[in-house]
């Protein structure tokens, strides 16, 4: 265990090995800033184009989610938990990924970002009305910051099946029948996203936005070069926060990896994983248990082949857990379940995939040759 001694006695430090199994060495990034912005409270939704509302609203009712409005050119996809919707989808010639939007703690907390950024806050045009600060990360995407006026209700609840233990018998006389039906989504967990600028991307999300990183993963023989990967969570004092909600990695690519969002608990992945196979849709890794998380990880992929993740039980953090940091390997990525598949990894050989291996490459960014190697090897080990 990290810890230091003292009069005999043992004094735990703020990383108490909880989660990984180090921490950080003298010198490395701390995983805070400073002097943030503003601290953004959560991920309030995604957004996204899409040729044919009809076909998303299809695969969006089939994976859980609810409708909070449909438009001739808009579809907003919401959760059982009261708040905003989870994810818009827009009307456009092709299918991408736009961006992010995080919900600010305060309605002031956009007027001092406005400032700070040389930005405006206007008006977002998001069912019950929100006002917004639209601005451009490092690595390019659209991130806007939210605070919304009325907020959706609560909807009823897929209720968590009653379990025995060993000799704690909390059910008798009473079968367990999980109903095959979508694994109802209760709200927008988390979004990773891939950048080939990663050091400049992870600073700007902690300064701009009062983010806090959980753990870091880095290149094996590269860890005097920094961290490739990080697991971002919004710094909330000591309210406990999700283990992440934005999670980085350095690649070739900048974009859309996967979104995650919770279910009520095990049954609700595996019952609902069987409603979408027999739908004909495509799991991508699953059923099992992360290591960074913690989190029970079920992933689909939709028509469009986005990636998308039902999960249940995450950790929760408050701010005083500093970061863990672990070397990137595939196997390091789950407790239990199956390996990690090549659709996961984004593995297959793909022209596009090879384009952006030579645009990186040839690029000013943070790809070289060590990094490349270092990646392949990763995802091989």
């Amino acid at each position: 265990m990290s810890e230091t001694r003292l009069y005999g006695a043992e004094v735990n430090t703020a990383h108490q090995d909880l989660h990984s199994a180090q921490g950080a060495l003298r010198g490395e990034h701390p995983g805070r800033s400073r002097n943030p912005v503003i601290k953004v409270a959560d991920l309030a939704w995604l957004e996204f184009e899409k040729p044919d509302l009809d076909w998303a609203e299809v695969f969006a009712r089939d994976f859980g989610f609810g409708i909070a409005a449909r438009t001739e050119r808009e579809l907003w996809l919401r959760g059982t938990f009261a708040g905003s919707p989870c994810m818009v989808i827009r009307r456009g010639r092709t299918s991408r990924f736009i961006g992010p939007a995080f919900r600010a703690a305060e309605r002031a907390d956009l007027d001092r970002l406005a400032r700070a950024t040389g930005s405006d806050v206007r008006d977002a045009d998001v069912p019950g009305g929100a006002r917004a600060v639209d601005l451009l990360d490092p690595s390019g995407f659209p991130v806007r910051v939210v605070h919304c006026g009325e907020q959706l209700p609560a909807l009823p609840e897929q209720q968590p099946l009653l379990l025995n233990f060993g000799a704690d018998h909390r059910r008798t006389n009473v079968t367990q029948r999980p109903p095959r039906e979508p694994s109802r989504i209760q709200r927008l967990g988390h979004v990773v996203l891939e950048t080939r600028v990663f050091a400049r991307a992870l600073d700007w999300y902690l300064d701009i936005l009062g983010m806090i990183v959980s753990d870091f993963l880095f290149l094996d023989g590269q860890r005097d070069r920094g961290p490739t990967m990080a697991f971002i969570r919004c710094d909330l004092g000591g309210v406990p926060a999700d283990h992440h909600t934005l999670a980085m990695h350095l690649g070739p690519g900048n974009g859309y990896v996967h979104s995650a969002y919770q279910v009520t608990d095990l049954d609700a992945i595996a019952a609902g994983g069987e409603y979408l196979g027999e739908r004909g849709y495509k799991r991508s890794w699953g059923i099992g248990r992360h290591i960074q998380g913690s989190q029970l990880f079920d992933y689909w992929r939709d028509p469009d082949h986005f990636m998308l993740e039902h999960f249940a039980d995450g950790d929760l953090f408050t701010c005083d857990l500093e970061p863990g940091w672990a070397p990137l390997s595939t196997s390091g990525l789950a407790q239990w379940g199956p390996p990690a598949t090549r659709d996961f990894l984004g593995a297959g050989p793909s022209p596009q995939r090879v384009r952006d291996v030579i645009e990186a490459l040839r690029g000013d960014n943070e790809m070289d040759p060590a990094r490349l190697l270092g990646l392949l090897k990763a995802a091989h080990s």
